[in-house]
């Protein structure tokens, strides 16, 4: 037997590590990445951020998809990921399908959660809080058609929180004015009815559910994806392998280190920078 083959007997057997790679354009990704890691400390998760390319939402759709397909052959051949996880929803409505054409190894996508809103809303009225290439996607508008068509559904664009989530997540103070302006539009009401779930589309926005919390209005159930990509993720896996703890690194395509708070976020996943 080969070492490869070696290797690959063990990992089926459970005895080292499997190995994962989350992408984000930023640090969002990071929502997804502690959740994983909260339920499979045995994996070796090498965290990437195209911090070179943020915010995705301002690229042309061609383009977007040449740089994401480019860096996913360079990280898939670097690292030899197990699974590739595409933490970011305006990169998973638009290039997992090349992904997947492309690539032998599985991916997980980040799409919104609009399926699990429109069966637990008690009102009928539901709000998509995403990027606006999000809101824009044609996929997107399929997952409504297909799961909310009996419902209000109020699609909510913000062009600033993303970067409000990075920023706070580098320590710096975010305005609570900056913040309620950007989610304000996600509240209607309906006579007696008010928006009584709201779809977090994007993976930057969770870092920044105190706020939400603080300043919505009135209460709303919030609905974060990383939970049910982290059991997708543990699926795909499969068993747990015998590893106390698994590795972790990070990696930032503009080859900026991380400010200290975040250093000290990423320590706590396990990921080095």
């Amino acid at each position: 037997m080969t070492s490869s083959e070696t290797s690959e007997a063990a990992k089926r057997s459970g005895t080292v590590a499997r190995r994962i790679l989350v992408f984000d354009s930023g640090v969002g990704g990071l929502s997804v990445a502690r959740e994983i890691r909260a339920s499979r400390r045995d994996v070796d998760m090498i965290y990437v951020a195209d911090d070179a390319g943020f915010p995705y939402g301002d690229w042309e759709e061609a383009a977007l998809v040449e740089r994401i397909v480019r860096l996913a052959d360079d990280l898939i051949a670097a690292h030899a990921p197990d699974l590739f996880v595409v933490a970011c929803n305006t990169a998973s409505t638009l290039v997992l399908p090349h992904l997947r054409h492309r690539f032998a190894i599985p991916f997980v996508g980040t799409v919104p959660a609009i399926k699990p809103a429109a069966t637990t809303t008690r009102s009928g009225l539901i709000s998509v809080l995403a990027t606006p290439g999000t809101v824009k996607r044609d996929y997107t508008r399929a997952l409504i058609d297909t799961y909310a068509s009996h419902l209000e559904v109020t699609l909510v664009g913000s062009t600033r929180l993303a970067r409000l989530a990075e920023a706070f997540m580098a320590g710096e103070t975010v305005d609570d004015g900056d913040v309620l302006a950007e989610i304000r539009p996600c509240f209607r009401r309906h006579g007696a009815r008010r928006t009584d779930r709201v779809v977090l589309a994007c993976t930057h926005y969770p870092f920044l559910l105190d706020p939400f919390r603080r300043l919505a209005p009135w209460e709303v159930e919030w609905i974060d994806p990383a939970p049910a990509i982290a059991r997708r993720v543990g699926q795909l896996l499969g068993a747990a392998a015998t590893a106390d703890a698994g590795t972790g690194r990070a990696v930032f395509t503009s080859g900026r280190p991380p400010a200290a708070p975040l250093a000290r976020f990423l320590a706590e996943l396990g990921l080095s920078a």
